[in-house]
């Protein structure tokens, strides 16, 4: 492999781009590339870090455990990094695939000159056999912050490219054929130092793309066997890819697969309602109930207020603040009892927001004077609101797939409104009705004008990802009620507001 290097890039760019060409060669072929590995070889070791780092076969949790300093490096590696306000505007380092700087061409493969092992002499990668997607992938989770900026130094740079080229490749290079459920709860470790390298923010905004990719992986499990083994079993870590495949094979599995898929469904179920319990916790909910007298305690003294109240009592000569009078803060909160109405789209592409929204409904029914109603429809609707304490016991009851009668859920909720003015509609769905959705706008339009308060829910989870039908997304927007797509602490947020 010959790299044509570019009038002022450095030796450090070269290197930085031979490790990310390397990367993208293992991940998209199958067979090693000599003259990359050779290179990558001698960089590694010029660098002073282990050459395991370029064997995806090694865990990210082995390289740490061998050489525990490398832990501190790998967290937060991805982060953008803090700019000083008077830094110039020539050093912030440019987007990926800007002409200004070749490296970043090289690891996005967009405008450096290389000859690609292969013979392709275009810079860019093909689809990556076995993974889903396209080759994208691998750059979207490789942002101009990767590199830390030009204010570190060239070498420091290189060692970043090669920590990063690590955790990229055990996540991506995940090769073809089946999948054991060691070589999954690996992957999935692998990709927990991957996320806290990306920080939260990242790993927020890459989940969808790694959800991808572990969907792949489980998919290729051969699940019902590895259920039937308590051992292999035992290994599986619970994960909305892992759910929702359980979900599917329900059906197909009994005795003790049945026993270990419940195992796994309730783990996950309630690892996820631990972490929606504390997002409703923290939200603020209800307006301070001024006509209820303050309980007289020390932890509800109002310190600031009681001295300025008493300030007049304030003695130059004894240099004292004499208080006759206490203020305790109000902490009694006006509730009103509530209905809550949740319609649940239970078609395959949403399984996601069906198991976070499920969960979610289970955490409010569980508030005092909130009413919980829950609904999930396919061609058929189901009312489950007699398990609505129980998110558990609604997943086992509802079945991904199918097609969309928005209609008929909408005749299943209408009758359960009495208060309107108290009554919110959670409606989580994709909104592709296809013949059925003007008869399902229509439904809305109605519950909407009779004052109920009409929440349309996109995608609701933890990556972001929205797929919302556009042709319903622009007229609940004229309706004055915009769909929610994203994280669930917006739902939050707004249901709480409303009970509020």
């Amino acid at each position: 492999m010959n790299i044509d290097v570019e009038a002022g890039q450095s030796a450090d760019d070269t290197r930085r781009q031979v490790l990310y060409w390397r990367l993208l060669a293992r991940v998209f072929d199958p067979e090693e590339q000599p003259s990359l590995e050779t290179a990558s070889v001698a960089i590694v070791d010029d660098l002073g870090l282990p050459t395991a780092l370029l064997d995806p076969g090694v865990s990210v949790d082995n390289i740490v455990q061998r050489f525990p300093e490398l832990a501190t490096e790998l967290a937060d590696l991805m982060t953008p990094p803090a700019t000083p306000d008077a830094a110039d505007p020539a050093d912030e380092a440019p987007a990926p695939g800007t002409p200004g700087d070749s490296a970043a061409a090289g690891e996005t493969g967009a405008a450096g000159q290389a000859d690609v092992p292969g013979g392709a002499s275009e810079a860019t990668a093909p689809d990556a056999a076995g993974l889903p997607g396209a080759a994208g992938e691998v750059g979207e989770v490789i942002p101009a912050a990767v590199e830390g900026g030009s204010l570190e130094k060239g070498g420091e740079r290189v060692r970043r490219a090669a920590l990063v080229s690590k955790l990229l490749l055990n996540v991506f290079c995940t090769g073809s054929g089946n999948v054991s459920a060691q070589q999954l709860a690996g992957w999935q470790q692998d990709a927990g130092w991957l996320k806290q390298a990306l920080g939260e923010e990242g790993a927020a905004a890459n989940g969808g793309v790694l959800s991808e990719v572990e969907g792949d992986l489980v998919k290729r499990m051969r699940l019902r066997e590895v259920l039937a083994d308590p051992k292999l079993a035992s290994r599986l870590t619970p994960s909305m890819s892992l759910i929702e495949q359980l979900l599917r094979d329900k059906s197909n599995l009994s005795g003790v697969a049945l026993a270990n898929a419940k195992a796994l469904i309730r783990r996950f179920v309630d690892e996820v309602a631990e972490v929606l319990r504390t997002q409703v916790q923290q939200t603020s909910a209800g307006t301070l109930d001024r006509s209820v007298p303050p309980k007289r305690v020390f932890r509800n003294l109002d310190l600031e207020r009681t001295i300025w109240k008493n300030l007049t009592n304030w003695s130059p000569e004894d240099e004292r603040l004499y208080v006759d009078r206490l203020f305790y803060r109000h902490t009694a909160k006006r509730t009103t009892p509530a209905k809550m109405i949740v319609v649940v789209d239970q078609s395959g592409s949403m399984v996601d927001s069906m198991v976070n929204c499920t969960i979610l409904a289970s955490i409010f029914a569980g508030l005092p004077k909130v009413d919980v109603h829950l609904i999930a429809y396919d061609t058929r609707a189901i009312d489950l609101t007699p398990w609505v304490h129980d998110p558990f016991e609604v997943l086992l009851r509802t079945n991904l797939g199918g097609g969309n009668d928005g209609p008929v859920a909408m005749e299943m909720a209408r009758p359960k409104i009495s208060d309107p003015a108290n009554t919110v509609m959670v409606w989580i769905s994709d909104f592709y009705e296809f013949d059925r959705s003007q008869p399902l706008l229509d439904g809305i339009q109605a519950v909407h004008r009779s004052g109920v308060k009409f929440i349309p829910v996109g995608s609701v989870n933890s990556s972001g990802t929205q797929i919302v039908n556009p042709w319903f997304r622009e007229r609940f927007r004229n309706l004055g009620t915009p769909v929610i797509s994203g994280h669930i602490r917006k739902l939050v947020g707004e249901l709480k507001n409303f009970l509020a």
